[in-house]
């Protein structure tokens, strides 16, 4: 039975003024093509970004940051050792990490990329659309169907709905448990859950897969709040900033008659400008019970 949680919203709304007084650092390892949205995001939404991708200095930042980030979008060559070394350091050093398996299942390399990030650390919350977390599934012989993605996009026949979402948040419990991870599901509804609770968000617009970058955007947004909240409520409060500064932003557009690039500009500002009011005015969080 799914159910209203307004308690739980009013609780992890209040995280963001914590998260604006601690100005954590966030280390992000992503890729070329998102790293400068990612770094306003972060900035907007009250963290201290540093893009930080070569490996002789990732133990050093992983020592400083409040949580590090790793995205495989745009997996170079020289990217793999620095991911590699994070992994091994935050585990060393308890540094919370965040994963974003871009376009897992797509190919071997990321294949074998997500399992030894995975295996190296101890991963705090995974980030990904249906499609990837599907893909990691597969890859623990949680699931014997293979999803593949249409590139870094989720397939079509993974878009979560209404009517599939209590059995898609089955599956992402599952691989949760299994690797005692949280795993924060985006899409038109987001699926959270740490293989025990499990919540909804219901705020999802379609423009948001109309601009590069917003799941990017959205993992590092999570890794900011991991460096001041439990895992679980970071991924929550994360997932329901980056929804509602999109949904705000998108009426903005709607309003001024304006497209995708002007949605990118907006939701930057409405990151910015995201509180605890705006949170529990427009969240739509859900629970399982």
């Amino acid at each position: 039975m799914i159910k209203e949680s307004n308690q739980k919203l009013e609780e992890i709304s209040t995280i963001i003024d914590k998260l604006r007084d601690k100005c954590p650092l966030t280390h992000c390892i992503t890729n070329y093509v998102t790293i400068n949205d990612c770094a306003n995001a972060v900035l907007a939404i009250g963290g201290s970004p540093a893009m930080a991708n070569e490996e002789p200095e990732i133990a050093e930042f992983v020592n400083l940051a409040g949580a590090t980030i790793i995205n495989l979008g745009n997996l170079l060559e020289n990217q793999i050792g620095a991911m590699k070394k994070a992994a091994i350091e935050t585990k060393n050093t308890g540094t919370p990490l965040v994963l974003d398996p871009v376009a897992v299942g797509v190919s071997q390399l990321r294949n074998e990329m997500t399992k030894e990030v995975i295996n190296l650390s101890n991963i705090d919350i995974i980030r990904g659309n249906m499609s990837e977390i599907k893909s990691i599934a597969n890859l623990y012989s949680i699931l014997d169907e293979t999803s593949v993605a249409k590139g870094v996009d989720v397939a079509e026949s993974d878009i979560i709905t209404i009517d599939n979402v209590e059995n898609n948040a089955e599956l992402v419990a599952q691989v949760a448990k299994k690797l005692d991870t949280t795993i924060a599901v985006s899409g038109k509804i987001d699926i959270i859950t740490n293989g025990e609770s499990i919540y909804y968000i219901d705020n999802g617009e379609e423009i948001m897969s109309k601009i590069t970058g917003s799941g990017c955007m959205l993992s590092c947004v999570i890794g900011a709040f991991s460096a001041i909240a439990e895992p679980l409520d970071a991924a929550i409060i994360g997932s329901l900033s980056m929804a509602v500064a999109g949904e705000l932003a998108y009426k903005t557009c709607l309003r001024n008659k304006q497209g995708s690039g002007s949605f990118r500009t907006y939701l930057i500002d409405e990151l910015y400008n995201m509180n605890d009011k705006k949170i529990i005015k427009y969240g739509k969080l859900y629970e399982n019970i």
